[in-house]
């Protein structure tokens, strides 16, 4: 994983957690990685791992069951989306239009792109 300067790693790594439950790599009801074995596969100190496990505990998105390890919770899916979406609307799109109004491109033509890319990466 490459990590961004200007976020902090326990963030982007919630990042890869949510973004893992929602794509199903990691499914509702089954073990996800310990901190242990996610730090050694991202390189990362176990401590910020467990930062990321509390913030994502925090959120209701994972549970840990004492003695067996940490799931999604249930209701996983919904508070990712609920958190991602408010985060995307207030720190993303703003930077977002700013670029489309600078660069002069139409909303036709995002939409476009759009389609075209989710007809590439999600079919």
């Amino acid at each position: 994983m490459e990590f961004r300067d200007n976020e902090a790693i326990y963030l982007q790594i919630a990042g890869f957690v949510s973004e893992n439950i929602m794509l199903g790599k990691w499914p509702i009801g089954q073990k996800i990685p310990s901190v242990r074995e996610l730090a050694v596969e991202l390189q990362v100190n176990p401590n910020t791992v467990v930062r990321t496990y509390e913030f994502l505990q925090n959120r209701e998105v994972i549970a840990n069951k004492r003695g067996i390890g940490f799931f999604a919770t249930d209701n996983a899916l919904e508070k990712i989306k609920s958190y991602r979406k408010e985060r995307f609307l207030k720190q993303e799109l703003p930077e977002f239009f700013r670029n489309i109004y600078l660069l002069n491109i139409s909303l036709d033509e995002i939409a476009n792109r759009f389609e075209d890319f989710k007809n590439e990466n999600f079919k």
